[in-house]
Formats: structure tokens, sequence, C-alpha cells
């Protein structure tokens, strides 16, 4: 599919994926260069099959951290938005990252029933790549309309990238501001034991494989 430059390209904002920093440096230009800017309710099948995209994806477990630590902080100190009822009881248990994913496989079944019921009460952490995908088989149908399939891991490089496939001006750059950019504070522990990370991979082990793909789709393209 040949696609004109005059095509709107749309930004598919994912949670967690550094998506903050990016609108924040896109913003003031977006309309100046036809780009659409969605919010987290966006999916990849309700942009048109002839427009361009560009997004940003994470590890599952790094994205796990940040967004229990993001909804822990209440999105603080760049927003505020209070627990849920929900939200409420899981931080009243686990105060870490790293008690939540350990009591995934606590031997007692109060406390693993705990756990999993906070790991799908907290926003961020209860969302999976299945909310803004259906899976491999879309991305592979929707590559030659895929701008840009960026890391979060190398944000600030595959921003560059970007600058040049859409001819942004050379002088866009994302914030260094760590509250404008929705930065997760250093003071935080996101520390994980090895049983936490096990029990990461097993809870978010669909997501992990959408996460590879994606790395081998990149790979692909030589990014």
């Amino acid at each position: 599919m040949l696609l004109r430059r005059t095509t709107p390209v749309h930004f598919l904002h994912i949670g967690k994926t550094g998506g903050t920093a990016i609108i924040q440096a896109l913003s003031p230009i977006a309309d100046r260069f036809g780009i659409l800017i969605h919010d987290h309710s966006t999916r990849l099948n309700d942009i048109p099959p002839d427009h361009r995209v560009f997004f940003f994806v994470r590890h599952p477990i790094s994205r796990f951290v940040s967004g229990f630590i993001s909804r822990f902080r209440k999105g603080a100190p760049r927003y505020h938005y209070e627990w849920t009822e929900a939200e409420s009881r899981a931080f009243g248990r686990f105060q870490k990252p790293t008690d939540l994913a350990e009591a995934l496989s606590a031997h007692d079944s109060g406390t693993q029933g705990q756990a999993r019921d906070a790991m799908r009460s907290i926003q961020h952490v209860r969302s999976s790549y299945t909310d803004w995908f259906l899976g491999e088989r879309e991305l592979d149908a929707r590559l030659e309309t895929i701008v840009l399939l960026g890391l979060q891991e190398t944000l600030c490089s595959d921003f560059e990238v970007l600058k040049k496939l859409l001819h942004l001006p050379r002088g866009l750059s994302l914030p260094k501001d760590d509250v404008l950019a929705h930065r997760t504070p250093r003071e935080f522990d996101r520390r994980l034991s090895p049983l936490a990370e096990q029990n990461l991979r097993e809870w978010y082990s669909n997501d992990l494989q959408f996460y590879e793909h994606c790395l081998l789709l990149r790979a692909q393209r030589a990014l």
C-alpha cells in the first residue's frame, strides 16, 4: 500500500510507554503536521486502515512496575486521580511492586487471592496489550501503515527517528522535566525479586509474546 504524506498520522497512546512525554512534545505542532493524538481508549482497529499510525510499547514487567507506582502515588505530581475502592484495598495490602508480584504465588490462599484481585483492580497493572491490539496478526496486516513501532526503552532515540520520518522540526525535543514527562520519581523502589519476576512472566505471558513480536518486527525494519 502506497501511503501519501497527506494521509493523517495517528498517535496510539498505550499506557505507561512514554506517551505523556510524546504528547507534551508533539501537541504544539500536531495540527500543522497532520498528527492526530489519541487517548488511552483508542485501539488500533479504531484507526482507518489506510491511515498512518505510530505507537510505543514497553517490556510488560517494566510496565507493571511503572503502572503500580503511578497508581500508588495517584498520578502525582503531574496528575491526581483518586484510588477506586478496589485500588484502596490493593494498596492497603501491597505497598511495593515486588510485594504484590511475590504474593501471586503465596502458599496462603487468602494472600494469593488478594494479590490476584489487586492485579485485576489497579489501573495500568490490569491493562494488557489486548486493550489496544487484536494480536500479532493485526500488526502484521497493518505493518505498511505503521510509521514507527517505538520502544519506551529507547524513547529518546526513537523520537529522533520519528522526527525524520514525519519531517518534524529538528529542534523538537522531549520534555526534560520529570513532572512534564510523568516519569516515576526516583525515591520509589522499583526492585523486583527473582520470584516476583517469575510470577510476572507467568501473569503477563501473552503480553510478553506480543512484545517479543514487536521486537521482531523492529529487527526486520533494522530500526
